[in-house]
């Protein structure tokens, strides 16, 4: 987790975008006043509702292509080992533009997911396995909406960040 977020604080309301089952919500939420977790499948959703009530968590069943949420919300949004779970670039490119449109200008999205290769795909077998090519990732994420990419390689994962910007009548 330190070397996704580095130093960059998530602000009061930040969003987790495919939590799973949780193990990250609960490395997040001592991070941030109230975190909003995205969850596609609706058993694991149901799950994670009871698992954080009572918390600064609020779960959410939604698509991260089509999140339910106004534009500019949150002050950090943080997607962890779920990208290659969407079934393919243009799905995964949908992804990144909504998480542009749901965050505040000159917030950061924060990343990390794994990079490809057999042992990977073995272990996926069965299920939704788009790996991210890490060559081209900061080239989606500017044409996403994004600024200031930056996309690391690690030890068979890919960490990347990127700034929504200010728009003109924005400020900042």
């Amino acid at each position: 987790m330190p070397w996704v977020l580095g130093d960059r604080a998530l602000g009061d309301s930040a969003v987790e975008v495919g939590p799973g089952p949780g193990l990250t919500t609960d490395l997040l939420r001592p991070r941030t006043r109230h975190l909003t977790a995205v969850e596609a499948d609706a058993e694991l959703a149901a799950a994670l509702v009871k698992r954080f009530a009572g918390t600064n968590v609020t779960v959410v069943h939604a698509d991260a292509t089509r999140m339910p949420f106004a534009a500019a919300t949150f002050s950090a949004a943080i997607s962890l080992t779920m990208l290659h779970h969407v079934a393919g670039e243009e799905a995964q490119n949908n992804v990144l533009g909504e998480i542009r449109r749901v965050l505040q200008p000159g917030c950061w999205l924060l990343g990390e997911d794994s990079t490809d290769d057999p042992d990977f795909r073995e272990f996926h077998r069965g299920d939704v396995c788009v790996p991210v090519d890490p060559a081209t990732l900061g080239a989606r994420l500017v044409s996403a909406g994004f600024v200031d990419p930056s996309v690391e390689l690690g030890d068979h994962v890919v960490r990347f960040a990127a700034m929504r910007p200010f728009m003109p009548d924005e400020g900042g």
